[in-house]
């Protein structure tokens, strides 16, 4: 399986199959959304559009990086979203990094959004594939992310099938420049256990696909593993309007 790691900027077209990381903290986010009972996650574009699906939708919950703000439910922080109760719910999410980088391969044939807490379920998705390529899309600081890069390298020798250590992955993603915004206090909107929970690994037996769906990108839960919390019921086995192939 040939494999590439590029920033969102360096993207010329859409790859076959990618296989989009944000660590901190917008896939470790949606994790916890499904976890917590969300049916679907619709990425959006921008903040005003994210306002513009809520003005549509009032009962969707809308969420952002940063300090909290008006027209917004919650703001981008696993903390603080794992005690919500999301069930059947709709989130709107708009992210500085990972929601661009996903809207950025909307016409790929497969788009895998991930994060360590779904590293194992992401490479399993890729197992079962079986394409010829893979892009790794590093979204946090023009692709030099070092969290992500650290989490996408270890997807991509998990997919592989061999056995891989993942602790030298997980020490340079707790080293990275994000972990020590979040832990400083830098980067609003955080809670002191963020860190920690965007280095869960395997936290979650889904991985999580996006998808076209009615003009939005769409990100759903996939796998055939049970949802823990107030999402307690069994994972469609491929999720609407998405065509992954696997």
């Amino acid at each position: 399986m040939k494999t590439r790691f590029l920033g969102t900027s360096e993207l010329v077209e859409p790859p076959s199959v990618a296989v989009v990381v944000d660590v901190m903290r917008a896939y470790t986010v949606a994790a916890w959304a499904f976890d917590r009972g969300a049916e679907k996650i619709v990425l959006a574009g921008s903040l005003d559009d994210a306002l513009a699906l809520k003005a549509r939708h009032p009962a969707w919950v809308a969420l952002k990086d940063g300090a909290p703000a008006p027209g917004f439910d919650a703001v981008n922080s696993p903390g603080l979203l794992r005690s919500a109760d999301l069930t059947g719910r709709t989130v709107v999410q708009k992210t500085t990094a990972g929601t661009v980088g996903a809207l950025a391969v909307e016409g790929a044939s497969l788009v895998l959004c991930a994060g360590f807490v779904v590293a194992e379920a992401t490479a399993g998705v890729l197992r079962r594939h079986g394409g010829e390529e893979v892009t790794y899309v590093v979204t946090g600081e023009e692709g030099r992310a070092e969290e992500d890069l650290a989490c996408a390298q270890y997807i991509a020798h998990r997919a592989t099938g061999g056995e891989t250590d993942p602790a030298p992955y997980l020490r340079r993603a707790a080293a990275s420049r994000a972990a020590d915004e979040l832990a400083t206090g830098v980067r609003r909107g955080a809670h002191p256990d963020d860190v920690a929970l965007c280095l869960e690994l395997d936290r979650f037996p889904f991985a999580m696909v996006a998808a076209p769906e009615d003009g939005l990108m769409v990100l759903r839960p996939y796998g055939d593993a049970p949802i823990s919390g107030a999402g307690a019921s069994r994972i469609r086995d491929r999720p609407q309007g998405a065509n992954p192939r696997v």
